[in-house]
């Protein structure tokens, strides 16, 4: 009988946490309040074993993954390819614009992200495309980023390469 093996490297910490504010639009007409979370972060690769019976190196994948989260702590969340959200930068302050609401923030305390939304799922998949570009993913056959809003509810990307 044929077998197949694969083999994947997961990670999750209890510090891979980030506290941010953020607020989403559904549909045409509704704009969520300004409200943040403690986001949890994890990651996994999957791919062949190498040499040294190694998907991918734990404490590699765990370090850079704990670059991106750190930057993304203590920060307000900006998608700046949204059709109805306006954000500009201004000197040292960031304003920003739905419809007839308006907001001003330090731009020491956001991160400007280009996605259309900061939702758990396109965040996942901004993590993946910063991993993807900062670590070397030629081995693998896969990468899965999942984000945690609130406890117990995930979104995940997973890029197959």
């Amino acid at each position: 009988m044929s077998q197949t093996r694969s083999f994947a490297v997961d990670v999750t910490k209890d510090h891979l946490v980030f506290s941010a504010a953020h607020f989403i639009t559904i549909g045409d007409d509704l704009c969520e309040r300004l409200h943040g979370h403690n986001w949890r972060v994890a990651a996994r690769v999957e791919g062949e074993l190498d040499s040294n019976g190694f998907v991918f190196d734990f404490i590699a994948l765990r370090d850079e993954l704990q670059k991106w989260v750190d930057r993304l702590d203590h920060r307000m969340l900006l998608p700046t390819q949204h059709r109805q959200i306006s954000v500009e930068t201004k000197e040292n302050e960031v304003h920003v614009r739905y419809d007839d609401r308006r907001w001003v923030f330090p731009l020491e305390e956001c991160v400007l992200l280009p996605i259309e939304q900061t939702t758990a799922e396109l965040l996942a998949n901004w993590i993946a495309d910063q991993l993807i570009e900062t670590l070397e993913t030629s081995p693998l056959t896969s990468l899965s980023v999942k984000v945690e809003e609130n406890f117990g509810q995930w979104a995940t990307c997973r890029v197959d390469f």
